[in-house]
């Protein structure tokens, strides 16, 4: 997990996971959950009300279990990455 905290990103002021990694064997166990949860409490607790990620479609994006969490597509695209957010 490797997450930001208040930084500019393309002129804008976000916090959010910036990469998360679960291996293969371990997905669908809760720990990726786990991760953007706390995450979110911290962005929370310094004062943040939502929480970016940016992913790369295609086969094998997490884009699903981002959408599932309730993460909503900004209709950003950074980097050829699409750019959600979750309200907190």
């Amino acid at each position: 997990l490797m997450a930001f905290f208040d930084a500019e990103l393309g002129g804008i002021r976000r916090s959010g996971l910036w990469r998360l990694n679960i291996a293969d064997g371990e997905q669908g166990r809760g720990y990726g959950r786990f991760a953007v949860e706390s995450v979110a409490a911290e962005i929370r607790r310094r004062g943040g009300t939502r929480l970016a990620v940016s992913w790369v479609p295609g086969e094998n994006s997490p884009e699903a279990f981002y959408l599932k969490l309730g993460f909503r597509l900004t209709g950003e695209v950074d980097d050829g990455e699409l750019v959600g957010e979750l309200q907190l």
